[in-house]
């Protein structure tokens, strides 16, 4: 019987993205079919890979170096679909890696249903991008991408607390500033599939984040540290950069985020 974590290694050593996410979702449905019987898979132990496997397109390129195009294009609309799409599977081996890497800390099983269910439908939204650039007639790996996206992980390699602070409590609420604008960008466009797919990607991604500040908590908790100041300490350590503003506080606030956990990280000093 394969355990949790070898089920995430499998994930994250395969490249192909569509193979990629149906391995996901299935391994997925296996881990809450098994929950519900009352017989739940073992976590386990493995190894990840320092970087997932990725497929040989798209080219990764350096941030500065990937072409800028106007969102009011077709060409900067498929642009800005693929970068969702990028960021998409960047997620699937997040959620992933954040099993095995930190499983010889012992956390509830809550902790592993939570990150399950968001690689779950992180491996959803993925190809929800997928299908809409190729109802634009392209595809993913037509274009080139981003290739810092895995820095986060890298940074946080020996450091749970300091992955949850910067992957779902910065990187992922950023997308929920930003997501409302691309949604408005694709409707004006009557874009009508991917003002859907952007949609069921921003009222998932709140759960996402969410996670994120309650097992940081939890941690915190544990630990007897201030959430708040282990937060700032940590996301001044990995996050290079301050943040930048406007965020969004309601969902920001849905999410578990006050803003006094924030609004001080806009300022580098």
């Amino acid at each position: 019987m394969m355990t949790l974590c070898d089920m995430a290694v499998d994930i994250l050593t395969t490249a192909d993205g569509r193979t990629k996410t149906a391995k996901s979702r299935e391994y997925a449905s296996q881990w809450f079919a098994a929950r519900a019987a009352g017989a739940p898979l073992p976590v386990g132990i493995a190894t990840p890979p320092l970087r997932p496997s990725r497929p040989d397109a798209p080219e990764l390129l350096d941030p500065r170096d990937v072409p800028k195009r106007k969102p009011g294009s077709p060409q900067g609309r498929i642009a800005l679909l693929h970068a969702v799409a990028h960021i998409e599977l960047n997620a699937v081996d997040l959620h992933w890696d954040i099993i095995p890497r930190f499983a010889h800390v012992g956390m509830p099983m809550g902790f592993y249903d939570d990150w399950v269910k968001a690689a779950d439908e992180e491996s959803k939204h993925f190809n929800l991008m997928c299908d809409c650039l190729e109802e634009l007639g392209s595809y993913y790996g037509a274009l080139p991408a981003h290739a810092g996206m895995w820095r986060a992980a890298e940074d946080t390699v020996d450091d749970f607390m300091g992955r949850l602070a910067v992957v779902p409590m910065v990187l992922e609420a950023r997308g929920l500033d930003v997501t409302p604008g691309m949604i408005e960008i694709f409707r004006k466009a009557e874009a009508t599939s991917a003002v859907a797919a952007l949609e069921t990607i921003y009222a998932e991604e709140v759960a996402h984040v969410a996670y994120g500040s309650k097992w940081f908590h939890f941690l915190c908790g544990r630990h007897e540290q201030d959430p708040k100041d282990a937060f700032h300490t940590l996301v001044r350590r990995y996050f290079k950069g301050a943040l930048k503003p406007p965020f969004n506080e309601e969902k920001r606030a849905e999410a578990g985020l006050p803003p006094d956990f924030y609004w001080p990280l806009t300022d580098t000093v």
